[in-house]
């Protein structure tokens, strides 16, 4: 029995539009029409201008800054689609706020991730897709399907074009012990060899001290991460490969371009040749400053939506 509704419809919120627009042009169909809008004391209203009765749809919406109000926004949306009889709800989450709340760090800490998942099963979804989740598990909160896409396949593909035969000779690197495993299996479809910024501190209040784990000496190395939020870590690993490791040259990608506070002003005196974003989040105003590349994730998220309307599976886009 096939589950889905009579037909695809896809709303957005103003979160991310243009990777909307994107998505409704790759899959031959008109953006739906629909209004987002705030009152005068910061309410959130949504109206829709076109039945959904019946329809599988999909609403594309980005939990990034201001990361509260989109927030609200996709789950007023899922409420009105609910509220319409839409036969099947999706939220397409491409970049998932929160989910760096994955755990107790320490005493009394919440866990809020698990309430934004709660939040958005109350809200009345049915399905959420995703892309390169902070933490894998976070799959695990949710009571409904989540496919997590990644974003591993459009590097692999940008790098494989950019360096050719070349990009067998560099290295990837991880900034940390914590995106390992992710870069590890970067590196295997590139062939390329895996090495890791290793930091440490002393003492209490003494700096932070790098060790690279791995060969990177006279290499082109590519620093491969799951988000860039104040780029401190990737500054400092690139700094690290180069004066530490004897790197030749540093590019960087990550999946989640977050870009807050001084992240455009440290990339920009950073060793960093380029960063290669995706476009989960909406391009920063001043990326050329900071030589960021912006990829776009529109035609992986079109075909996972066309797969998930026609019951197909997704796991090709994984490949």
């Amino acid at each position: 029995m096939i589950s889905h509704g009579k037909d695809i419809k896809v709303f957005t919120g103003n979160a991310n539009p243009r990777l909307a627009a994107d998505i409704c042009k790759i899959i031959g169909i008109k953006l739906g029409e629909n209004e987002v809008k705030g009152f005068a004391d910061g309410e959130v209203s949504c109206s829709l201008y076109e039945t959904v009765r019946g329809s599988d749809v999909f609403l594309v919406q980005s939990t990034c800054k201001p990361v509260n109000d989109n927030l609200m926004e996709l789950l007023i949306m899922i409420d009105a689609c609910r509220r319409a009889s839409a036969g099947r709800i999706t939220a397409v989450v491409p970049y998932f706020g929160y989910a760096r709340q994955d755990r107790k760090a320490k005493s009394r800490d919440p866990i809020s991730a698990k309430l934004v998942a709660n939040m958005i099963v109350a809200a009345g979804a049915d399905r959420v897709l995703t892309m390169d989740l902070h933490a894998s598990q976070i799959q695990g909160f949710f009571d409904i399907p989540v496919d997590n896409l990644l974003g591993n396949p459009i590097f692999v593909d940008y790098y494989a074009k950019k360096f050719g035969e070349r990009a067998e000779e560099m290295v990837v690197v991880s900034p940390d012990v914590g995106s390992v495993a992710r870069s590890r299996a970067f590196a295997q479809k590139l062939h390329m060899n895996l090495a890791i910024v290793d930091k440490r501190r002393p003492k209490a209040n003494m700096s932070e001290v790098m060790h690279v784990i791995g060969d990177v000496e006279g290499k082109d190395c590519i620093l491969f991460d799951d988000m860039v939020d104040t780029a401190g870590s990737l500054c400092g690993a690139a700094k690290a490969i180069i004066e530490v490791g004897g790197a030749k040259k540093v590019y960087a990608c990550a999946s989640h371009g977050v870009l807050s506070g001084p992240a455009i002003d440290r990339l920009e005196a950073s060793k960093i040749e380029e960063l290669a974003l995706l476009d989960t989040i909406p391009a920063h105003p001043e990326a050329a400053r900071a030589r960021i590349k912006y990829l776009t994730v529109a035609p992986m998220f079109a075909e996972a939506i066309e797969r998930t309307y026609q019951e197909i599976s997704i796991a090709k886009l994984f490949n």
